[in-house]
């Protein structure tokens, strides 16, 4: 008789049982340790997220969760049978991941926070689950990236050009129907009546929701991939198409319902009707394009690797590859709540107080902006001042300055609001102006026409000792400087001179270099260089 030969029956497969749910427990436990650091690490900026996705714009995220665990399931045959090959290249994206979250908390764009979010998650399952079960989710992930939020910067200028496009769009079917109507930019003058397309007629909150809606069908749509991508991609002209319809629809009924057209119930009727129309245009898209000949992507066999499990041991123990993300991300979010990173620079003077006189440049008074455009600019001090010659030259002066650029705020160009008002803008781009006693100054350089009147403007964006242009460089250099010297101050400085009926454009060049030869040496006073008094 042999010692233990007579072990009770099933006792192996008990013992399996047990092993697994083990297993399981292990995977939870580690999966709510990830997610818990996660959110310690952009904790603060999630209200602002929830926020987010309550809105308008980006409410169909609400749902997004929902789709993906569906997805998921549904593909789960297909993931049992992707083996599980843990890699540490996962810690490099893990890594990345942190960088992202540095360059947002840093350079104050929520973006980039929220990025790193999704991200990190990437690279937990390479770390983990390995790369071939990362491709398998592709689909997945690619929804959740969906679900962050435009930089503000891109979301405003995307926002004005929908309003453009789509008031030209709405224009253009009204005079097909047989209306009289005359388009500045994104106000339409019925004759009868003036409608404005705002941001919240723009179009914006669409477009997002029918190119996600888009994705969904095209993904269940079992055909080749550029087929797949005609569907994605004809969805952007028709957000157009429908939303200049909605505009052109407005503006007709505006005569027999009064505001009640562009505003209440029939306001957000026909906001629904873009989704109905979308729908009603893709679903036959698809009907169609399945009838063009083109190989469809493979089904794969369901049932085959079903005696694997979802939840398998790993191939080596995950203990290891656990503490040093758990590590990077604790340390990640230790210094991200626990540091204070950046300061709060006000002006060197107060701008009530900049002169009225400069040089040979005069001003009667200074102008004030109503607290409502104050607090939605998120300014810190301004002056707006228009200042004349002796020759009657004028010059508007308008400088906007910031003690620190908090994440989610960003200087607001003039590129993003002056084509909207009317004005034809005709974007110079960067030029640089030769000053006496100056090295070349880069300022950026725009022409605008608008009901026969015209003007030249002059903006650019003082940033601790620098001279910069464009909205990527104010990020980048946002993050470098909070990072070196703990600073986020700056400002924009804009000058706009009307041009003469039969004035050449290189006078109101030459009287604007005139006028910043007198500004700035006095400017400069007011904001703080690169080192600190």
């Amino acid at each position: 008789m042999h010692v233990g030969a007579g072990a009770p029956a099933g006792f192996g497969k008990g013992a399996g049982r047990f092993a697994e749910k083990k297993e399981v427990m292990m995977i939870l436990i580690r999966l709510l340790v990830y997610a818990a650091l996660i959110a310690a690490v952009v904790g603060s900026s999630l209200p602002r997220l929830i926020g987010i996705w309550q809105g308008e714009d980006y409410s169909y995220c609400l749902f997004i969760p929902f789709v993906i665990a569906y997805v998921l399931w549904e593909r789960r045959q297909e993931l049992v049978r992707v083996p599980v090959h843990p890699a540490w290249s996962g810690i490099v994206v893990l890594l990345l991941a942190l960088a992202s979250f540095w360059l947002g908390e840093l350079g104050g764009e929520f973006t980039a926070i929220y990025f790193s979010a999704w991200l990190a998650v990437a690279a937990l399952t390479v770390l983990h689950l390995g790369w071939g079960r990362l491709r398998a989710c592709w689909f997945s992930f690619l929804l959740g990236f969906t679900m962050i939020p435009l930089p503000s910067f891109l979301l405003n200028r995307l926002s004005l050009e929908l309003k453009l496009v789509s008031s030209a769009v709405g224009v253009g079917l009204m005079r097909l129907a047989g209306l009289s109507v005359f388009r500045e930019g994104n106000i339409i003058d019925l004759g009868y009546t003036q409608l404005q397309v705002v941001d919240a007629c723009s179009g914006i909150r669409y477009l997002f929701a029918i190119i996600v809606l888009a994705l969904i069908l095209a993904y269940f749509f079992r055909a080749a991939w550029w087929k797949r991508l005609i569907l994605v991609f004809s969805s952007v002209p028709l957000i157009i198409l429908a939303n200049g319809m909605r505009i052109a629809l407005t503006g007709m009924l505006y005569r027999w319902l009064g505001p009640a057209a562009a505003e209440g119930f029939f306001h957000e009727f026909v906001g629904i009707f873009i989704f109905l129309f979308a729908l009603a245009v893709m679903l036959p898209e698809i009907w169609l394009l399945a009838r063009i000949p083109g190989a469809a992507p493979p089904v794969p066999p369901v049932g085959i690797g079903s005696g694997r499990r979802l939840f398998a041991p790993p191939p080596s123990s995950p203990w290891p590859r656990f503490a040093v993300a758990t590590l990077l991300l604790a340390a990640t979010a230790a210094a991200g709540n626990l540091v204070d990173f950046r300061e709060r620079v006000p002006a060197a003077k107060n701008f009530t107080t900049f002169p009225l006189e400069l040089e040979a440049w005069h001003a009667d008074g200074r102008e004030t902006m109503e607290r409502q455009f104050i607090e939605a600019l998120d300014l810190s001090d301004y002056a707006v001042i228009d200042y004349r010659n002796p020759g009657g030259g004028l010059v508007n002066f308008y400088v906007a300055y910031y003690e620190s650029q908090r994440k989610g705020e960003s200087i607001h160009s003039p590129a993003t609001c002056l084509p909207g008002s009317g004005w034809r803008f005709r974007q110079g781009g960067t030029v640089r102006v030769d000053l006496p006693g100056r090295a070349a100054f880069p300022v950026n350089r725009a022409f605008m026409e608008k009901s026969g009147y015209r003007q030249l403007s002059y903006y650019w964006f003082p940033q601790r000792g620098r001279i910069l242009t464009n909205a990527y460089q104010l990020k980048i250099f946002a993050f470098w400087d909070a990072l070196v010297s703990r600073r986020t101050d700056g400002a924009l400085v804009r000058l706009i001179t009307p041009i003469g009926p039969d004035e050449p454009v290189a006078a109101a060049d030459a009287r604007l270099q005139d006028f910043m030869t007198a500004l700035l040496p006095v400017l400069e006073t007011y904001i703080p260089g690169r080192n600190l008094p």
